[in-house]
Order: C-alpha cells, then sequence, then structure tokens
C-alpha cells in the first residue's frame, strides 16, 4: 500500500528497518536541542504529513531505547494520527526519569505502526450475552 506523505524536514523518510519491523522510527525535525526536567512534558514536531486511506491509523508509539536509556515515553501512548487528519505529525515525550535529558535535531524519538481499524454502530440493549469471564475485572484472569 503506498502512502502519501510531505517530509519538511531534513530528516530522511521514515522506513522499517528490518524485514520483521512493525514500526518505522521517526525524527525530532528541530534546530536546537532540547532538555526536559523531570516529569517535564514536550511537543516535538516531527516535519511530516501524511494521508492515510480510510480504515487506517498511525500509531505513534515509544521507543525501547528511550525509555531504557533516557527515561523518556509517550505520555498518550500509543498516540493515534486518524486517517482524516492532514496536520504534522507530532510526538508528546515526557521525562520519567530523575535528571534532565536532551532531544538533540534529528534524534529518533518515537516509532510509528499503521494499523487497520473497524468503525462500529451501536446496538442498544437490555443485556448481555454471558462468556467465562463475565463481569470479572483487574486481576481476574490471574492465578487462583
Amino acid at each position: 500500500m503506498k502512502v502519501k506523505i510531505i517530509n519538511q524536514s531534513a530528516n530522511a523518510l521514515p522506513q522499517y528497518e528490518t524485514v520483521g519491523s512493525a514500526g518505522m522510527d521517526i525524527r525530532a525535525n528541530i534546530e536546537n536541542a532540547i532538555t526536559l526536567q523531570p516529569l517535564e512534558r514536550v511537543l516535538v514536531p516531527t516535519g511530516l504529513f501524511i494521508e492515510l486511506p480510510q480504515g487506517y491509523e498511525a500509531q505513534i508509539r515509544p521507543r525501547s531505547g528511550l525509555a531504557a536509556k533516557k527515561g523518556l515515553g509517550i505520555p498518550n501512548s500509543p498516540g493515534t494520527i486518524d486517517s482524516d487528519y492532514r496536520g504534522e505529525i507530532k510526538v508528546i515525550l515526557i521525562n520519567l526519569s530523575n535528571e534532565p535529558q536532551t532531544i538533540e535535531p534529528a534524534e529518533r524519538v518515537a516509532q510509528m505502526v499503521i494499523a487497520r481499524y473497524e468503525q462500529i454502530s451501536w446496538e442498544l440493549s437490555e443485556a448481555l450475552s454471558d462468556s467465562e469471564r463475565g463481569a470479572g475485572g483487574f486481576g481476574s484472569t490471574g492465578k487462583k
């Protein structure tokens, strides 16, 4: 499937790094480094604009390397880019470490996964069918 993309950054287009990769790394489109203090959030521009076909979304997910090495994550993970959104893709990063962390220009800040989705319509009902789990909530399927 081909997807239209506008790249207003100096970075290469996102790409799959291996045959089995589900996500493509996306990079910061910033001129100067950004330093995040502990628990500080920042909106990082990417310079990317996409046109997904209806029925697809782009999920913006954290990079495990940033989480492990710097304690940086994405608070709304995964972020969703809807098929009708035409604005710039931006990444919300949060510093969950106890030390200031710096994002460099062109640094890989997130990964983008393209996924199919379905839209539903609600059917108002007075009851739901039974299931093995029933109304069991958090931890209800764990060890007994």
